[in-house]
């Protein structure tokens, strides 16, 4: 399917591993100028070179920003100028206790995984409105909704990543700019294959085994989502094909969520 998004300029925050880098090249494949974010130069060029070796003719380049870092961020916005699509995809996120999680944490989470896309859709939605045409995706996550006990505080940024991203969807009223998010359940990321400990001589079976009995049993699908699968949620959302779609809170969740 052509998703029509040829020449389209994508920025993708947190985009050198994981969902962000599926998600960049994705969308090199499918035609559009795709803009990576790491937080160093290394990390940009070698997602960089990966894409431009599998994908034939691809457009790519890249933007240094560490996003607990509002400089970096008002030289990313200065380098950037405008684009077609932002998907707000950089986040962190830590196991810890409630107890034990310092103010320090709490802000930290709340200046990379929220702030970073306030600033970043406040600097580029005039420009789409200015044009009649632009996408804004935030990448939240099932724990906004499940907030896990484990990991309070990132709950809780992701929950307000869906409160912020349905605000802006209103600002948009009766324009062809559409503001959604997509939430993913566990997907097997690098973060989460070094957290489950699929790195330390665990099976990936062996570990989805124990982690869907234990810590999301009310998965469907009962197994960790691919990157790609996310990926291919976000990349219909940013097309021109889902222009109905605008305000929603899309699930690539694998049924873990159990709410109609």
């Amino acid at each position: 399917m052509d998703l029509k998004l040829k020449d389209k300029r994508v920025l993708i925050t947190g985009s050198t591993k994981g969902i962000g880098y599926a998600t960049a090249k994705l969308f090199a494949e499918e035609g559009a100028h795709v803009i990576l974010n790491g937080r160093s130069e290394q990390s940009i060029q070698t997602a960089k070179s990966a894409i431009e070796k599998s994908v034939k003719n691809a457009s790519v380049s890249g933007v240094i920003c560490d996003f607990s870092k509002p400089v970096e961020v008002g030289k990313l916005i200065e380098e950037v100028k405008e684009v077609d699509i932002l998907i707000n995809n950089v986040g962190i996120f830590n196991p810890n206790e409630f107890l034990d999680i310092p103010d320090e944490e709490w802000q930290q989470f709340y200046d990379i995984n929220v702030m970073s896309g306030v600033r970043l859709s406040r600097a580029f939605l005039p420009k789409m409105m200015e044009n009649n045409w632009g996408r804004i995706i935030f990448i939240s996550s099932e724990s906004a909704i499940n907030i896990p006990v484990e990991m309070i505080h990132y709950g809780m940024t992701k929950t307000a990543q869906l409160a912020i991203s349905r605000g802006i969807a209103e600002t948009t009223k009766g324009t062809n700019v559409t503001v959604n998010s997509v939430l993913p359940g566990p997907t097997l990321s690098n973060g989460v294959k070094e957290m489950t400990g699929i790195k330390d001589g665990k099976t990936k079976k062996e570990v989805e085994q124990e982690f869907f009995n234990t810590e999301r049993p009310t998965s469907i699908i009962q197994r960790f989502a691919a990157p790609e699968e996310v990926a291919s949620m976000v990349a219909y959302v940013a097309s021109p094909l889902a222009s109905a779609t605008n305000g929603a809170a899309l699930r690539v969740d694998g049924g873990v969520i159990k709410t109609i």
